[in-house]
Order: C-alpha cells, then sequence, then structure tokens
C-alpha cells in the first residue's frame, strides 16, 4: 500500500514532537517550580538545542543522500527517548544543559526537516501531497503534548511524566519511523544513486546565488515567526490586550496551521506554488499590521491570528517542495540540510534578537521591524525564483 508508510511517518512525527519538543514548554513551569532555575535559565537550554539541530542539519542531509535516512531517523528517536528518560535523573544545571544539546542533534535528525527531504527526494513532484498529510497529522503533536504532560505531571511529577516521553520515543517512535521511513527510502533508491560522498561539483549549490537567497529568504520569515510566537503575550500586554483573550488568541493560531494547509491543498490546483510563497510572505506583513493596531481594534486581532496562524502553517510545506524546484532533486538531502540551517539558525536566534531590538525601541520599534523582514525576505525569494527560471 503506497500510502502506509506516509500514515506510519506522520504517526511517528506527531509522537516525536509531542515528546522531545513540545515536552519542553509543556515542563517549563514544572522545572523552575521543582529545580529552582530561573526562566532564562531553562530556556536557554531549548535555545542551545535548536542551535545545535542547525548545524546538525547539513550532516543529516548527506546521510539522507547516502540512502541512511531511515537508519538515521530512528536512531534519533531512539538516543533522543533516552536522553528524554535521564532529565529524570537531572540535578544540576550543567546536565539539563547537555542533555538538550544532544536532543538538538536528535531534532535534527527526526522531525521534519529530514522527514520532508526523505518523503522528496523518494517522490520528487509527488513529495507535496505526502508532506501535505504528515503536517496535518503531525499538527496535533502539542494537542496531544500538553495534557498529556499536565496528567501525568500532577499524577506521578515531572520526572515520571520525562520517563513517559522517552518511553514512547523509543518503544513506539522509532519503530514507526523505522517501518515508516525504510519503506520510503526502498521505494525511491532507483531514483538516486547513494554516494556519501560529496564531490566539489555537488557542493557547487552553496556558490549559488539562487541558494543562498532562498535560504536568507526563508531564514528571515523563521526569525519573523520566532520574535512574533515568543514576544506575543508582552506585545499584546502592551496593547492592553485582556490576559485571558491573549491566550485564548495564541492557543488558536495552532487549530490556523492546520487550517492554511487545508486551504493550500483546496486552492493548489488554481495557485501555483511559488504564488502561494509569495502569499504567506505577504500575508505574514499583514498579520503584523493587524497586530499593530489591534490596541485600538481588539476585533482585528482575529485577523492577526487567521493570517499569522494560516501563512506559518503553510511555509513549513512549501519550503521543501520550492527548494526542490529552484535548486533541483541531485543530493537533495544535503541541499535541505542546509537549507535548513540558516532557516533554524533564524528561529533560534528570533526570542534574542526580539528582546534586543524590544531593548532599544520597545515593541513600536519591533513590530514595523517586522514587516520590513517579511519585505525583505520576499524580495530576496522573489530573486531566487527569478535567477533559477533564467538559468
Amino acid at each position: 500500500m503506497k500510502n502506509r508508510p506516509i500514515l506510519l511517518l506522520a504517526i511517528a512525527e506527531m509522537l516525536i514532537w509531542a515528546c522531545i519538543y513540545y515536552s519542553f514548554p509543556a515542563l517549563l513551569l514544572h522545572w523552575e517550580q521543582s529545580l529552582g532555575w530561573s526562566r532564562a535559565d531553562l530556556t536557554g537550554a531549548i535555545t542551545l538545542a535548536v542551535f545545535v539541530s542547525a548545524f546538525c542539519s547539513p550532516l543529516y542531509g548527506r546521510l539522507i543522500d547516502a540512502g541512511k535516512g531511515a537508519l538515521m531517523m530512528t536512531a534519533a528517536a531512539v538516543i533522543g527517548g533516552g536522553c528524554m528518560m535521564l532529565l529524570s535523573l537531572v540535578e544540576q544545571l550543567w546536565q539539563f544543559y547537555l542533555l538538550w544539546a544532544v536532543i538538538g542533534m536528535c531534532m535534527a535528525g527526526s522531525l521534519y526537516e529530514p522527514c520532508f527531504a526523505l518523503i522528496t527526494r523518494a517522490r520528487g513532484a509527488e513529495a507535496k501531497r505526502s508532506i501535505i498529510f504528515v503536517t496535518l497529522v503531525a499538527g496535533f503533536a502539542g494537542t496531544v503534548s500538553f495534557p498529556v504532560a499536565h496528567g501525568l505531571v500532577l499524577a506521578f511529577g515531572w520526572r515520571s511524566t520525562v520517563l513517559f516521553f522517552g518511553a514512547v520515543a523509543i518503544f513506539v517512535v522509532a519503530p514507526l519511523m523505522w517501518l515508516g521511513a525504510s519503506a520510503i527510502e526502498q521505494a525511491g533508491a532507483h531514483r538516486h544513486s547513494a554516494n556519501p560522498h560529496l564531490s566539489v561539483a555537488e557542493r557547487s549549490f552553496l556558490r549559488s546565488s539562487v541558494f543562498w537567497c532562498l535560504a536568507l529568504g526563508f531564514g528571515l520569515a523563521a526569525m519573523l515567526q520566532g520574535i512574533t510566537l515568543h514576544h506575543l503575550l508582552p506585545i499584546l500586554s502592551e496593547r492592553e490586550i485582556h490576559p485571558e483573550v491573549a491566550v485564548i488568541a495564541i492557543s488558536f493560531i495552532g487549530p490556523m496551521q492546520v487550517a492554511g494547509r487545508l486551504v493550500m491543498i483546496a486552492a493548489e490546483r488554481r495557485v501555483s506554488i511559488h504564488g502561494i510563497a509569495i502569499a504567506c510572505f505577504v500575508l505574514m506583513a499583514a498579520s503584523i499590521a493587524f497586530l499593530i493596531v489591534a490596541g485600538v481594534t481588539p476585533v482585528l486581532l482575529i485577523a492577526f491570528v487567521i493570517l499569522f496562524g494560516g501563512s506559518y502553517g503553510v511555509v513549513s510545506i512549501i519550503r521543501p517542495v520550492i527548494a526542490r524546484d529552484l535548486l533541483g532533486e541531485r543530493q537533495f538531502g544535503a541541499k535541505s540540510g542546509a537549507l535548513a540551517l540558516v532557516y533554524l539558525v533564524g528561529s533560534a536566534s528570533a526570542p534574542f534578537l526580539g528582546a534586543l531590538l524590544w531593548g532599544w525601541g520597545g515593541y513600536d520599534l519591533v513590530l514595523p521591524g517586522l514587516i520590513l523582514l517579511a519585505g525583505f525576505g520576499l524580495a530576496l525569494y522573489l530573486v531566487a525564483q527569478k535567477r533559477a527560471t533564467a538559468g
């Protein structure tokens, strides 16, 4: 059955995101209360994890090109699960950081980036539908992680909760990852010759202006999304939005991501993938404009949530599809990994950069700056598209 491996991989992605990514925000307050470390100290660990993930992505992309993607993703699930279980023994901050650094390596090998690269490499032009399906299922990871973590912590404490998440990653996710990814990899093996060593010629994409314009364009989008999400509560507080309304607004961003992906499915026959990409940049800028005036007209907060959540959800789908279109399929894992490095660095640096801008001029400086990021990102993307078409 052609779609069975995709279903297995989709379930595996939902669970691995729930176990090793969303577990951090789900347990953050419990760690703060139990371990006595500051929130800044604790959140530094997830920032470290994302940076480590970014710098591991190119290496893991080459493993996918070498035909070892299924083995890599399965091993990442097992090691990541083991680290989650070891968190139950943590007493010192350095231990916490060390384990999250290793988990960051596992994120690079098991979350969306390697999954999408594997599917795109195996299925080429047919990859988009499979990627959309995976994101629709995995989009419920937060819905799974937060209530499960809450219930388990109340019943057994946070140490037992991380043991549970680790066990799920090892004994449920890893087998699903292996069955799904290996079947996809084997089915697409005829499309590529496995070669773990990139020649100088095969690294030539790193000298391509198309690659760098594409990488930086989506990197700026990641920065915009990261700053907005991490600073949204204080932004809304500054605009005198009631705290309960602010929480409700944030809680609807996730469902709007799924809604955006469903709209993309409905529109894909009428609008090209490149038209959708342009729309994402425009809608991100429009959402920030609505956020700026939400303090004066609170009803516009609804428009912000719809536009921001929808465009945020679609970007994760279109990046690998556009990368394939503009950069080609050859050594796609390496190209995808290099693109992921820039994207994840933008995402990881976003909270700090947002705080830096806020320190200089408050959110009245940050929000117009986000619109500029969307504009520069769109300009870079259009240059990449034009040069790829001309070449």
